[in-house]
């Protein structure tokens, strides 16, 4: 569940760099955006003059604020300097922009570029949330998981994920799965865990792919179809998800859903292992017979 706070830092750039064209089409003023234009043309140092000459004329103008803390985030014609990017952020999000409140935020939680203060973090993570930023809503749902060291308010979770849900925010759909299957904040449904798995697999997010296959196999909250469950988890295990590499090893050794495939079932226990997941019951593919098969994948 805490995922999304792990993979922040590391994430952080990816998340900016693809926020200016949904800023452009949100937040730019109505009249033509000669600085988001020189932006994605790849014409940065236009780019950083206009976004300048627009502060200069209106030092509030959250669009341009942000577009400045971009250019410094990505290097993209100035040195790359995380912390100069997050103090124009900050000033686009007090401004108004909710992707520099969530990127403001998000660096305040990690102390990526900003100093670490939650409380500072929770401020800027609210601004965003406010405008129904999506991310933000999700991070704030996983602080109330955290909930600094007390009890996690699994209540209080449910309800940012279901927001952010509502937005397509595939960690959210996975999030609610993972509440519903288990009956913390909500009440335990299996159906409903499925169907919020299901929607975050078909957003591509891998371990949705994981949840929803295991359950459509055994039948569990879906209809039973161990052809469709190979699928998903072949598709996650394409991914790089070791679990559904493990899994699919199984289902590939012994013919359930698939016709049988030694060879491959090995490939991907291979995979599996390369990435952490040692699983002895499939040692007996290094050799020749298979076991007894299952009834389930877990």
């Amino acid at each position: 569940m805490r995922a999304k706070i792990e993979r922040l830092l590391a994430t952080l750039a990816i998340v900016a760099i693809l926020a200016p064209a949904a800023r452009a089409a949100n937040d730019a003023p109505p009249a033509p955006d000669f600085a988001f234009g020189a932006y994605q043309r790849g014409d940065y140092l236009v780019a950083m003059k206009e976004a300048k000459k627009r502060i200069a004329a209106n030092p509030k103008d959250a669009a341009a604020l942000a577009l400045v803390g971009q250019l410094y985030l990505e290097g993209a014609g100035v040195g790359r300097d995380l912390s100069t990017a997050m103090e124009w952020f900050k000033r686009g999000a007090d401004a108004g922009d909710r992707e520099a409140a969530y990127l403001y935020g998000a660096a305040a939680l990690n102390g990526a570029g900003a100093p670490k203060n939650r409380a500072v973090a929770r401020v800027y993570l609210e601004k965003a949330a406010a405008q129904d930023h999506p991310a933000a809503l999700h991070l704030i749902g996983e602080l109330a998981l955290e909930n600094e060291g007390a009890p996690s308010d699994f209540g209080r979770a449910a309800d940012y994920f279901r927001r952010a849900a509502a937005k397509g925010d595939a960690d959210s759909l996975y999030a609610l799965g993972l509440l519903y299957k288990t009956g913390r904040g909500v009440p335990k449904d299996e159906r409903e865990a499925a169907e919020w798995f299901r929607r975050a697999a078909e957003l591509d997010f891998a371990p949705a792919m994981v949840e929803f296959a295991v359950l459509q196999f055994n039948g569990v909250g879906a209809p039973r179809d161990r052809a469709a469950a190979a699928q998903w988890f072949r598709k996650a295990a394409a991914k790089g998800n070791a679990v559904a590499q493990n899994r699919l090893a199984h289902i590939l050794a012994e013919g359930l859903g698939v016709e049988a495939n030694l060879a491959e079932a090995r490939e991907w226990r291979d995979k599996s292992r390369e990435a952490g997941l040692n699983d002895p019951s499939l040692d007996y593919l290094s050799s020749a017979s298979a076991p007894a098969k299952p009834t389930a994948v877990k």
